[in-house]
């Protein structure tokens, strides 16, 4: 009767938590049965491990193998534990002599004994460096590992190369990341005309502030929109981790040239809730999660089901979502700045100065409707983009490019950082009320535009937050009448009247 204990990593969210994978043989008719909660893809592995031990030149022990997988109460899935699983009944029965236990291991097999790449490594990566372990992983999974774990994460191609390196023979070489170059992101400059947009454009980069464009097709809004990660200051170090997580657990996966850029996420309006919030019976991220630190737009707003945008509100506020299901509960990061835009009436040309549309005042109103005034309250800034006649558009500058108005961007960031340690989109209300210290004449400003526009409470603090930004843009030690009209102006569009 023998034992082997091999560690391995289960992806759960963007935690992985230590999975203890226990081998036991005894006597008895010869079987393989895995417990501790495993799925279907678990349950397989029993077949894809006998395959690969036997083509790889091993015996497969004709007794009774028990493996299993501990916590039990931790639902276990993926072909990831296929690696240790085949170790540990290799060093169960004696076949491999060798002590892991300063080692972690994830990996799915294929018959031939070949590793294949597995979602979920970068947070599993981190988990073995913080546990002070070496993590061995399919080659092409190194280079995400080699990210949080250079000195520690080892690529392995053939389970024969796994057993050599536990030996003491070949060793596994260690992972580097791979060098890509970096993608071209659309400058500001090709914008021509729409100098409000732009504004605009800047203070949402500036502050983190969620912004809303009305405007007729045609207009530019998408152009705006692709623009703004050029404008957004470079990432902190947690930023690219928290982000690099998310996307590594995900059916997308994450690929090591994405470190360090901020993602950008465009859904189609079809999009149900599930795909948008996450979810599944087997949760997993949705899209404000993959843009967790970077931008989330959203083209022709109204046009998403009602549900799907309601169930933005929470994360707008919180920066997280939690995922509660039958099976499991996840919580995902979602801190995520929302770009959107929107025709103003069905047809798109309300307004137009050459009288086109032709929607009645009931159609307009149940458009705008579809959005609700909850929903369009956590929106921090909204504005029209006219449409440009042609000799306008011909006329108009290019403006200035992206580096020149990020260089302004980068150095408001740091003030608030330096200030209160965060963007002023995320101040809470006490931090806001710390750093927006408001003369007796701008307070009487503010409370007599609130009035007139019956804005709530929630509107307040958002016009703060974003007259704080412009400020900081200016460098002024707080806002001013100038910085407070134009914030207000951000909040002036009644889209959903």
């Amino acid at each position: 009767m023998t034992l082997a204990v091999v560690h391995s990593r289960a992806a759960v969210g963007i935690d992985a938590p230590l999975i203890s994978i226990e081998v036991h043989l005894a006597n008895g008719l010869p079987a393989l049965s895995i417990v501790g909660l495993p799925e279907a893809a678990v349950r397989e592995s029993k077949d894809r491990v006998r395959g690969a031990i036997l083509t790889s030149g091993f015996e497969f022990p004709q007794r009774r193998i028990t493996v299993n997988l501990a916590p039990a109460d931790l639902p276990k899935e993926g072909g990831g534990f296929d690696l240790p699983i085949a170790l540990g009944i290799l060093l169960a029965s004696d076949q491999l002599k060798a002590d892991a236990q300063d080692y972690e291991f994830v990996g799915e097999l294929s018959l031939s004994g070949a590793l294949r790449p597995v979602n979920g490594v970068l947070p599993m990566a981190l988990q073995a460096r913080r546990a002070g372990r070496r993590l061995i992983l399919p080659r092409d999974n190194a280079g995400e590992a080699a990210l949080v774990h250079p000195d520690g994460a080892l690529g392995a191609s053939h389970l024969l190369a796994v057993c050599a390196h536990l030996r003491g023979g070949e060793s596994l070489p260690a992972a580097t990341v791979p060098s890509a170059d970096p993608e071209p992101i659309p400058d500001l400059a090709d914008v021509r005309g729409q100098q409000q947009a732009k504004r605009a454009l800047e203070v949402a980069a500036a502050g983190g502030h969620s912004l809303l464009l009305l405007g007729p097709p045609g207009t530019g809004k998408s152009m705006l929109a692709a623009r703004l990660p050029g404008l957004l200051p470079p990432m902190t170090e947690d930023e690219c981790l928290e982000a690099a997580a998310v996307a590594s657990v995900s059916d997308l996966g994450f690929r090591p040239e994405h470190w360090g850029r901020r993602p950008v996420r465009a859904p189609h309006h079809s999009a149900s809730d599930v795909a948008l919030i996450g979810g599944g019976a087997r949760p997993k991220p949705g899209e404000i999660s993959l843009a967790h630190h970077g931008v989330l737009f959203l083209d022709e707003l109204p046009e998403f089901s009602r549900r799907a945008l309601e169930a933005l509100r929470e994360p707008l506020e919180t920066g997280r979502v939690a995922l509660s299901r039958a099976a499991a509960r996840v919580e995902y990061p979602a801190r995520f700045q929302l770009v959107a835009a929107m025709n103003p009436c069905p047809c798109g040309f309300l307004g137009d100065p050459a009288g086109r549309c032709r929607c009645s005042p009931d159609q307009v109103a149940r458009y705008r409707n579809r959005l609700s005034g909850p929903l369009l309250d956590r929106i921090d800034m909204s504005l029209e983009v006219p449409r440009l006649t042609p000799s306008e558009l011909r006329a108009a500058p290019g403006g200035e490019t992206s580096a020149h108005v990020r260089a302004r961007v980068v150095a408001a960031r740091e003030r608030q950082l330096a200030r209160q340690g965060c963007a002023n989109s995320q101040l809470s209300p006490r931090q806001l009320e710390a750093a927006c210290r408001l003369e007796p004449a701008e307070q009487r400003l503010l409370d007599s535009a609130l009035e007139r526009l019956g804005l709530s409470g929630r509107a307040y603090h958002r016009i703060l937050r974003v007259a704080r930004t412009i400020a900081d843009l200016d460098d002024s030690p707080s806002p001013a009448q100038p910085h407070l009209l134009e914030a207000i102006g951000y909040r002036r569009i009644g889209v959903a009247s």
